[in-house]
């Protein structure tokens, strides 16, 4: 067993957010920390010790999810005000808001190259966004319940989903099709992630279980019932060898998927933990909860580099590939009996001299760019929109006119450019902007109904057919 000195320690933790924690993402070079809260704002903190944090204003309700970009130029959010957000990580904390969900939106994920986002939401749909164009592709309609999440495989070919209808659904991005289905008859999964190599996923149940399974062979390979309340959040460490799972019993714990078993159990949050995140090499995890703090843990894990994993990652075809043997943790399922001993970590119990925990903090008030909904794209800057537009472009997108250091130029200058309240535009011009904005709204609402409901018409449609011809085959047998 590990001595205590390679134990995980908190290393630090961060007081700043006025409500319950839902959602935390390390930068890709781990230097930043970005959190989500109840409260309605994004934070965004320096690891560094002394930095200031900053609070980005913009959101109308519960912010319910938040991730960096594989490049770290972007933060998207996720919130209860039926909105998702881009923002610039930057002191200025310019944001475009892409409005298309009816119903509050619960998960946001990138695919790994950059290129898209998917977005889930308690309208029953995932939608997949293109970040290049800023544009909205396509809608996935299956589930019956709200979606809770969704997220794209490493190399970007699926997309698995979880929803309170007690389903966990496997997409194929290719042809926007339901590949795959896992049900349970108990409860649903709050959160659900692929491994590294994307051969597996990880569940965390309303029912207090962790589950893995092989999306391959279609089979369940480990349960593990090791928390006494509902698993509200999963992480796997970049090698793919342990999860750590968050849950609404107060605790973390970290499963060695290597052995199958339980080998830490981490009580530092005060409540329910909502939340938890490796960084992208896997030295370092932060969780949150309803305590309101960050907590910023120290791991005794290998540190890997992320680029080479997600390399290694990209180029795997494992969807056709039939399983190797270190793909499957452990070789036969393997329910969690908690017959091995386990390390307990309570850093309440000791005395540590932890870094300053209430960083100095700047508002940052939130400059709309772009208001994107499923058809259309409103310019707030009309005359200024390719500077707007590329300034969230992605740089690994980007033609050699269009480079970084072209890009930082013209949003230099682009800080400079009057503010809302400056701007002489004439009220009712103002006025009449506002009421076509809302009209959109609901047209977009409108358009995603009647797509939600020509999916249900094909569904009925394809059962009565089915139906038509079992009768046709049993009277042709009777004759």
């Amino acid at each position: 067993m590990a001595s205590a000195l390679e134990d995980p320690a908190l290393e630090r933790y961060f007081k700043g957010h006025k409500a319950a924690i839902t959602s935390v993402d390390f930068s890709p070079n781990g230097k930043q920390l970005a959190t989500a809260s109840w409260d309605t704002f994004l934070m965004l903190w320096n690891c560094k010790p002394q930095a200031r944090a900053f609070r980005y204003v913009g959101h109308k309700d519960v912010v319910t999810s938040v991730q960096f970009s594989p490049l770290g130029n972007l933060l998207a959010s996720a919130s209860r005000d039926r909105t998702v957000r881009l923002w610039i990580p930057d002191k200025r904390g310019k944001s475009s808001e892409f409005k298309a969900h009816t119903a509050p939106v619960r998960s946001v994920d990138f695919s790994a190259d950059g290129q898209f986002l998917a977005t889930a939401s308690e309208d029953k749909s995932i939608k997949v966004w293109n970040m290049y164009r800023q544009r909205f592709l396509y809608s996935l309609y299956r589930h019956t319940h709200w979606v809770r999440c969704a997220k794209f495989s490493p190399d970007g070919r699926l997309i698995v989903s979880c929803s309170e209808d007690k389903t966990i659904k496997i997409w194929d991005t290719t042809n926007k099709q339901c590949v795959n289905n896992f049900s349970d008859s108990v409860g649903f999964a709050n959160f659900v992630d692929f491994n590294p190599n994307g051969t597996c996923i990880a569940s965390a149940g309303s029912d207090h279980t962790v589950k893995i399974w092989d999306i391959r062979v279609n089979k369940l390979l480990q349960h593990y019932q090791v928390h006494s309340g509902g698993v509200n959040c999963v992480s796997f460490h970049p090698s793919g060898n342990y999860l750590i799972t968050a849950s609404s019993d107060g605790t973390l714990k970290i499963l060695d998927l290597l052995e199958g078993r339980l080998i830490y159990t981490l009580q530092g949050h005060t409540g329910p933990v909502f939340t938890v995140s490796f960084s992208k090499g896997g030295e370092l995890f932060s969780s949150g909860g309803a305590d309101m703090q960050v907590l910023l843990w120290r791991t005794n894990f290998d540190d890997l580099n992320c680029k080479d994993m997600m390399k290694r990652n990209l180029k795997r075809l494992h969807f056709d590939a039939s399983p190797h043997l270190v793909d499957i943790y452990p070789r036969t399922p393997h329910p969690h009996e908690g017959k091995i001993e386990t390390v307990e970590i309570n850093p309440k119990l000791e005395v540590i001299d932890l870094q300053n925990s209430s960083p100095p903090v700047v508002d940052v008030l939130s400059f709309d760019s772009t208001t994107t909904t499923d058809t259309t794209t409103v310019r707030t800057l009309a005359d200024k929109s390719e500077e707007i537009s590329g300034y969230f472009l992605n740089p690994s997108l980007l033609s050699s006119e269009c480079s970084p250091t072209s890009l930082k130029k013209k949003t230099e200058d682009m800080s400079d450019l009057p503010s809302e309240s400056q701007r002489s535009i004439p009220l009712a011009v103002t006025d009449a902007l506002e009421h076509i904005m809302e009209q959109l709204s609901v047209l977009t609402q409108t358009v995603s109904i009647l797509e939600q409901r020509l999916t249900l018409t094909e569904d009925k449609l394809k059962d009565c057919l089915e139906n038509q011809q079992r009768l046709f085959n049993v009277i042709q047998q009777k004759s």
